[in-house]
């Protein structure tokens, strides 16, 4: 098969390497497409310390079932079954006890993270059946790759929304910004910010349904107060010091702000900003198997704006160039799929 390797920090090879084979209770899927994520990005630049050379990464993807490894946790799937693929990998032995939250578990792994899995910058891969998710034939087959992504936004929303929650704030338009605001329409907040730099970004984003604010333009405070006041919601999906302060000052007392762009390893942070006015600053990462599972009905849905994440297209051979350029902040404003089957 041909794979996407990272050959050393920095540069990507396509490379032979032999075909995965299924054991029993797992499935080989042949991979149409990849998406480019953001933490594969700083993991081709060497900033997250979390890919490593010789590495096949990837994990936002879609394909077809390929081959079967038998036995009962085959779970009813079947050959050329277009699916998905939840990358949280947990112990069968862990699923009662961190069923909801299977994200904790300590003995998980993350496909197209951990460095010896072969993961999805290729043709084929081999994973859990149970990990498996379905989805219906008749949506164009690149949305498929969008369902990880938006599994991230839903759990961060869901972190942190509560159910009189009105008004929300994203900070950050990128791929995961624009998830989240797809997420905060799935969970029926009906008024929703998006505070982002680039112009074309907060295109995107207004085409989602988002009020969108320059926070170079003016203070995002003086924005929201002259537009109804502060929010009770913000998602920052950047994770800077500056981002942080954005969000905690945007949101009202008592609201909840939740992190869940790793922009910086380290932040400086208002103490007060939290305490005197109690405010929650909540993490989030990856998702719960239901969160990924409702993130797969809402793609399966097809709604019209999903198409609108997808900027373009490319073969593992322009994978490289496409790396290197968004690491440049080429202006791309959705998601980059690297295509390697129909």
């Amino acid at each position: 098969m041909l794979a996407l390797v990272l050959h050393e920090i920095g540069e990507f090879r396509v490379e032979e390497r032999e075909n995965p084979t299924p054991a029993e209770g797992e499935v080989l899927i042949r991979v149409s497409y990849t998406g480019i994520c953001g933490s594969d990005i700083h993991g081709y630049t060497g900033e997250n310390g979390r890919r490593v050379p010789g590495q096949i990464m990837g994990h936002e993807s879609v394909g077809h079932v390929a081959a079967l490894g038998g036995g009962e946790d085959s779970l009813g799937l079947h050959i050329d079954q277009v699916v998905t693929f939840n990358p949280v990998v947990i112990p069968a032995t862990d699923a009662d006890t961190f069923a909801g939250r299977e994200q904790h578990s300590p003995n998980k792994t993350v496909i197209g993270v951990t460095p010896h899995i072969s993961a999805a910058f290729a043709e084929y891969l081999v994973v859990p059946a149970r990990n498996v998710v379905p989805l219906p034939a008749t949506i164009p087959i690149e949305y498929g790759a969008l369902v990880e992504p938006l599994a991230v936004a839903v759990h961060a929303v869901r972190r942190v929304l509560r159910r009189t929650d009105e008004r929300a704030l994203v900070i950050g338009g990128g791929p995961i910004g624009q998830s989240a605001v797809l997420a905060l329409k799935m969970e029926g907040v009906s008024t929703i910010f998006v505070s982002e730099v680039d112009p074309a970004r907060r295109a995107l984003c207004a085409r989602l349904g988002a009020t969108v604010l320059d926070p170079t333009a003016a203070p995002l405070v003086k924005t929201l107060v002259g537009d109804g006041g502060l929010v009770d919601v913000t998602i920052d999906a950047v994770g800077i010091t500056p981002t942080v302060a954005d969000a905690l000052n945007a949101t009202k007392s008592g609201g909840s702000v939740c992190l869940v762009g790793m922009g910086s390893p380290k932040l400086n942070l208002e103490a007060f900003r939290l305490s005197t006015e109690e405010r929650s600053l909540v993490g989030s990462f990856t998702y719960s198997a239901q969160d990924f599972n409702d993130a797969a009905a809402y793609i399966a849905s097809c709604a019209p704006e999903i198409a609108e994440l997808i900027s373009r297209e490319v073969t593992p051979q322009e994978a490289d160039a496409a790396f290197a350029a968004l690491s440049r902040g080429d202006g791309t404003a959705g998601k980059v799929l690297v295509r390697f089957s129909s």
